[in-house]
């Protein structure tokens, strides 16, 4: 119980939103995060290009300035997200002290990011769902994206010592990817703590 409160206390709501946060006074980063926040909010198909520059405040000759096409803008948006989110999560996680504490950390710090406002699942799921080619630009920043997630729980899976440090992180990455689907979906913030309890069996502790 003492571990529990330790780790609620340490992931409260305002490390999430600080993830959730980006200002920029930059036309480029501009266009970035409101591109960003459209999608995560409404999906690849909603979020047209008039939209985009009304939401912005920026002509549409300025955003094809930076970008090619929808298509590139989407990218690099998504690029952008897996970079600060990753940075967010490891940073979240690793305040734990120890290689165990820090793996059960991986689920604590899901459940604050659930509870946060705005949450709607992982945006790199749920743009993967929107694409129906394996080779998609859009579903390789997804793949790419949860092999960063793996290779960091791998990580966690060396330090701690486990004998089958890939395949425990495999296991890890199927429950927390499971979470945030039921999170979303079902509008359940335990997810997390269910998650949790299986990589505890996973891990083999009590």
């Amino acid at each position: 119980m003492i571990f529990k409160i330790y780790l609620i206390m340490k992931n409260d709501r305002s490390t999430v939103r600080h993830m959730n946060e980006i200002t920029s006074n930059d036309t480029r980063d501009i266009i970035l995060d409101v591109t960003e926040k459209l999608i995560y909010k409404s999906g690849i198909a909603a979020t047209g290009m008039d939209l985009l520059v009304k939401t912005a405040g920026v002509s549409r000759k300025s955003i094809y300035r930076y970008f090619a096409n929808k298509e590139a803008l989407t990218v690099a948006a998504l690029q952008r997200r897996d970079l600060r989110w990753m940075q967010w999560y490891r940073s979240e996680v690793n305040r734990a002290e120890t290689p165990v504490e820090r793996l059960l950390n991986l689920f604590t710090v899901l459940k604050a990011w659930f509870a946060s406002e705005g949450f709607r699942g992982c945006a790199f799921i749920n743009t993967s769902g929107e694409t129906g080619d394996s080779q998609d630009p859009v579903r390789l920043v997804a793949k790419d994206h949860k092999q960063k997630l793996l290779d960091y729980v791998r990580e966690l899976c060396t330090e701690h010592g486990a004998t089958d440090p890939e395949t425990l992180a495999k296991q890890l990455l199927i429950l927390i990817d499971g979470a945030i689907t039921v999170a979303l979906v079902m509008g359940d913030h335990s997810a997390a703590d269910n998650a949790q309890c299986m990589a505890r069996k996973l891990l083999d502790l009590p």
